[in-house]
């Protein structure tokens, strides 16, 4: 029997075999006698799921020696405070406003050092990108700031902004939540980026954050010391009890992502998926999408009905047809489809053979 089809947009799907692996080593893992929520961390089984998972990650990111890989926790809105703390020093840090995602961003770092909105898409909507060429950078920032794909406005930077390129020398910090591992990342153009793993990489509970050697050592005095990525680095991510469970869930993902063909093949799916649902919204009359075409986001699809009073039906017959989570964040509305990883083909055609009959229904 299949399973419905999860658009929901963190936490998020996850594939069948992690759920049924994991299902069957919940009691005792490899023979050890545990659950893999009942080990030490600090003991010989953990440490193989943890080195296993920091391997399989660096390789399918093709991480440079240079960056460490930080398991930590909070998710991406704690990361908004770990992240100033950590490299503004106290001086002003620019943000690139293009969501309510990166808004969050500059209004926390806000908290710790002066935050600069260099460029920002919210007069438009947060329908667009701002080209680099047009943000107003300030004279030294700290670091600039990016959010990579808004999940709940649906754009997404398709190539990361050099820089360098700009005449800045300030390292680029890359919110990649919902679309690490979803697609190459040019890390010459990266210091920092940071995700929480309950979209793409597993269950919610783990934060991955990915910090260029030389970025380590910037924490303001007040930096609780769990939070110094130096502390963190120093300590193999083992400084306080990391979240097991979550490592361990994202690991098999990880394997899982590498028996799929690596980053290269699943970039293929993903934008085999996001073309046919974009497609089908762009050729009807009852559908669309305010995003503007080169920007529009593979992993999450904002798409509204041009006759709301239609919302709750449409809701309630993709329920019963196996399309679950499909509404629309609660500050924009509408419908979305978050399509990460997890979600095959098979799943978005499922999506838009629906939305076509309850189109033809209520022509």
């Amino acid at each position: 029997m299949n399973r419905p089809y999860n658009f929901s947009a963190g936490p998020a799907a996850m594939p069948d075999e992690v759920l049924q692996q994991a299902a069957a080593e919940m009691l005792d893992w490899h023979g050890s006698g545990m659950g893999v929520m009942e080990m030490s961390h600090r003991g010989k089984e953990f440490g193989q799921i943890y080195q296993e998972a920091q391997a399989d990650l660096r390789e399918l990111l093709a991480l440079p020696a240079h960056f460490k890989l930080l398991f930590m926790q909070g998710g991406g809105l704690a990361e908004n405070a770990i992240v100033p703390l950590n490299l503004s020093r106290g001086e002003t840090a620019d943000f690139v406003v293009t969501g309510s995602w990166s808004q969050k961003s500059a209004q926390e770092a806000a908290r710790y050092c002066p935050a600069h909105v260099a460029a920002s898409t919210q007069a438009s909507g947060f329908t667009s990108l701002p080209n680099p060429a047009t943000w107003q950078l300030s004279d030294q920032p700290a670091y600039v700031h990016i959010c990579s794909n808004e999940t709940i406005n649906g754009v997404e930077y398709h190539a990361l902004p050099d820089l360098k390129a700009l005449g800045c020398d300030a390292p680029l910090v890359v919110d990649f939540s919902s679309h690490v591992a979803s697609r190459p990342v040019d890390w010459s153009k990266v210091g920092l980026a940071f995700g929480g793993a309950q979209k793409n990489l597993g269950p919610a509970g783990l934060t991955l954050v990915v910090v260029r050697d030389d970025l380590l050592d910037r924490a303001l005095p007040i930096c609780p010391s769990a939070l110094n990525y130096k502390t963190v680095a120093n300590n193999e991510s083992m400084y306080n009890t990391p979240p097991t469970y979550s490592i361990y869930i994202a690991g098999l993902v990880f394997k899982w992502l590498k028996r799929q063909g690596g980053i290269a093949a699943v970039e293929a799916n993903n934008i085999a998926k996001a073309t046919l649902l974009y497609a089908a919204i762009d050729k009807s009359n009852l559908y669309l999408n305010r995003v503007e075409k080169s920007v529009r986001s593979r992993m999450n699809v904002p798409f509204y009905l041009r006759d709301e009073s239609l919302n709750d039906a449409f809701l309630a017959g993709a329920r019963s047809a196996g399309l679950l989570q499909l509404k629309g964040h609660k500050s924009v509305g509408g419908m979305r489809a978050s399509i990460y990883n997890a979600i095959p083909l098979e799943g978005v055609q499922a999506l838009v053979g629906f939305m076509q009959s309850f189109e033809a229904q209520h022509a």
